[in-house]
């Protein structure tokens, strides 16, 4: 993080790609986690946390979903169990058992597919796995979050008699109500219930005449309530009972929180990664929506985005129904810095921004929205120096900023480093700031830095032309609708197209051609030679990713084909390797059969023993002696080749039965034809070929000549009309 500035990342809008990784995660602290995402420090940490995040995309698309890793936060909970002699409330301990599952259910389904997700497997078997904390946590509390009656003999024997109690309670209360009814004490509703006891709606004329505790009266004092004397004493011993079972659970709860309290460390793990499995997916979830993929990862120091997207663009545009233009750039060490020039609006900027954002988000764990050709690499610094900068608090003008930017960069970059650098040199006198800019990127250049830069400099494009690891760009531009085609052209500088545009935008032939006398001829001249020639450029562009990309196919071809031969031959192989032994075991059988038939004959034994002691001996002469570990390997391959043509065999089966299944269906499909007596009928899957005797209630009997058969005729074809 420290090589990478905080300025660089807002530069090249990284915090709205974190906001939108953030929206995707499931919990808070998730959300918070996705927000701290930082650039890595290395490229190892760089490619654990790209493949972590493949593994998890590949998990959604090939839906064999990684179990839910949804979980509440138990900070507080974690806080508490720091504290010497504090109890947890019973939701929080729901909350640690439920954690403890999770992390469970993760364990065991990354040892199933351990082959699928090595990395996430790893991840979530460095955890200790811990069955207790969810059994002692299960064992007390119920899935209402009630402790349950069995917690302990005490609470069990409270809550018992708490129920006799209330039976009671509801026995004597009942018959109060039934006596003080019949004497028409009691209003029109009976009863109700006050402070959680069960009253009587006395009546407030009568309310002297019933014995018990007042517990209130209705808003308009019609109604007195009255808890019956019968139940008033065992109300009193359920109020004891009530708080002797607060103090048993109080006690229960405080022995379960000890019992758990040496885990503190484990269930902060727990949580840690759970937050992490949480911003994996969100990581996975946001390559999916932007077509993200893991490029090739190299430590040559290669950098090929083949169609690279911006992601923030290419989701507004997804919003809008809009198309986003995707750009294609290298850099490596023959090639070490771009100048892309041409007119504003072209893209230039976009295109800088896509490199160093899609390059954080790399360095970042994140995905990246390219072909999956590309190759990736990883870089110690990456240095940009984007957009309007001036700075009203230091009192610093745009170029005083920037020439202190500038200086940072030379201090800094080295062979590791990315540079990134919008409108290079702008802000001074054209002639002086283009000097000065001209001698950084030679400073840059020779350091070995890695860099793009956006100018309109022409001794920039000329340097980049000299310099034998630069190289010049530009973004197409259609001359003749002056529309930017947001198409990247390496190999030459672009045209402003100044005064074509200022042309478009009405300004007067007159006063655009006494511009131009007042500049160099030959600079025009030098313009319209670099349009002109980015045409050209642009059809030998297309023509050589045309046959690049028919190469590649060709090569893929050539090595499937390859591959398919070696198969072939090899499986030739065993097939004759198993014919042959066939074929040898048919005539050891004729030559036994014809032994057998000959004692058939004359019943002698001798002759019999002999001719198979003979055929055996001669057997035993054509085999070379083997040790048993031979003989074994020998026999086990032989079964492996058998057993191997026995499924081909059982695969071309299941085809033809596939097949005949079609075709059936397929007959099944057509429209029917209607049967008369006389026509000329098959079976749908038979060949014999019958008349038409008669018809009724859709049978029919069929003549085949030799025999007769009664059939539906669903299950036949019609060969022949009746004439």
């Amino acid at each position: 993080m420290a090589n990478i500035h905080s300025k660089t990342l807002q530069d090249l809008e990284f915090p709205k790609v974190l906001q939108q990784v953030s929206a995707r995660c499931n919990t808070v602290l998730g959300k918070e986690a996705a927000l701290e995402i930082a650039p890595l420090n290395d490229a190892p940490q760089m490619a654990h946390s790209l493949g972590m995040t493949s593994e998890y995309l590949s998990s959604i698309v090939s839906e064999n979903s990684i179990p839910n890793h949804g979980f509440d936060s138990i900070n507080g909970e974690l806080r508490l169990l720091k504290v010497e002699n504090t109890t947890l409330e019973l939701q929080g301990f729901k909350r640690i058992a439920s954690i403890c599952e999770t992390v469970l259910a993760h364990q065991k389904f990354f040892k199933k597919f351990q082959e699928y997700y090595p990395l996430l497997h790893d991840f979530a078997l460095e955890l200790e796995p811990n069955k207790e904390i969810p059994e002692l946590i299960n064992g007390v509390i119920d899935r209402f979050g009630e402790v349950k009656d069995n917690a302990s003999e005490d609470l069990l024997r409270i809550r018992r008699q708490m129920n006799q109690v209330r039976g009671k309670i509801s026995q004597s209360f009942g018959a109060a109500l039934s006596m003080y009814q019949s004497s028409d004490y009691l209003d029109e509703i009976r009863e109700s219930v006050v402070e959680n006891r069960r009253v009587l709606a006395v009546k407030a004329m009568y309310r002297k005449k019933v014995r018990g505790a007042v517990m209130g009266t209705s808003k308009t004092g019609s109604i007195v309530y009255i808890e019956p004397e019968a139940a008033l004493k065992y109300s009193r011993e359920l109020n004891n009972l009530e708080f002797d079972e607060k103090e048993e659970i109080q006690r229960i709860l405080n022995r379960l929180t000890n019992q758990i309290r040496p885990f503190r460390a484990l269930l902060s793990d727990y949580q840690e990664y759970l937050t992490q499995i949480d911003v994996t997916a969100a990581k996975a979830k946001y390559a999916q929506d932007i077509n993200a993929l893991l490029p090739k990862l190299n430590k040559e120091r290669r950098l090929y985005l083949r169609d690279a997207f911006h992601p923030l663009l290419f989701l507004s545009n997804k919003r809008k129904g809009e198309k986003t233009f995707p750009q294609t750039i290298e850099l490596h060490s023959e090639n070490r810095i771009i100048v892309i020039s041409g007119p504003n609006a072209g893209g230039k900027s976009i295109t800088l921004k896509t490199i160093g954002l899609l390059q954080v988000m790399l360095q970042s764990g994140l995905l990246i929205p390219v072909h999956e050709r590309s190759e990736v690499c990883f870089f110690d610094k990456i240095l940009t120096d984007i957009g309007d900068n001036q700075s009203i608090e230091n009192h610093l003008s745009t170029y005083s900023y920037r020439l202190k930017n500038m200086n940072q960069f030379l201090k800094r970059c080295n062979e590791s480093t990315l540079f990134l650098i919008d409108e290079f040199g702008t802000g001074s006198d054209p002639e002086l700031g283009g000097a000065l800019a001209e001698t950084f990127l030679e400073v840059f250049y020779e350091r070995g830095s890695y860099g793009v830069i956006t100018t309109h400099y022409a001794n920039l494009k000329a340097l980049a032309n000299e310099l034998p690891h630069a190289t010049n760009a530009n973004m197409l531009f259609d001359s003749k609708t002056l529309e930017p085609t947001f198409q990247l052209i390496l190999g030459q500088a672009g045209s402003s197209f100044t005064f074509e545009v200022a042309q478009k935008n009405g300004i007067p032939y007159s006063l655009i051609n006494r511009a131009k006398k007042k500049i160099e001829r030959g600079k025009v001249r030098f313009d319209a030679t670099i349009a002109k020639l980015q045409k050209e450029r642009s059809k030998m562009a297309e023509t050589g990713s045309k046959l690049k990309e028919e190469e590649s196919k060709a090569r893929e071809e050539a090595e499937r084909l390859e591959k398919l031969n070696a198969k072939i031959k090899s499986k030739l192989e065993n097939y004759q390797e198993l014919y042959d032994h066939d074929q040898r075991m048919i005539q050891l059988g004729n030559k036994v059969n014809i032994a057998a038939d000959k004692y058939f004959q004359n019943n002698k034994k001798r002759p019999l023993i002999s001719e198979l002691l003979r055929i055996v001996e001669t057997e035993n002469s054509k085999r070379k002696k083997k040790s048993a570990e031979e003989a074994k390997k020998e026999r086990a391959k032989k079964a492996e080749v058998a057993q191997e043509v026995q499924k081909e065999v059982q695969v071309i089966r299941e085809k033809k039965k596939v097949e005949k299944k079609k075709a059936i269906q397929k007959e099944k499909s057509k429209p029917r034809p209607v049967f008369k007596v006389g026509d000329r009928v098959r079976m749908l899957d038979g060949k014999a070929v019958g008349t038409i005797d008669s018809i009724e209630k859709g049978k029919a009997i069929v003549n085949y000549g030799m025999f007769t058969t009664n059939v539906s005729v669903d299950q036949l074809d019609l060969v022949e009309k009746s004439k």
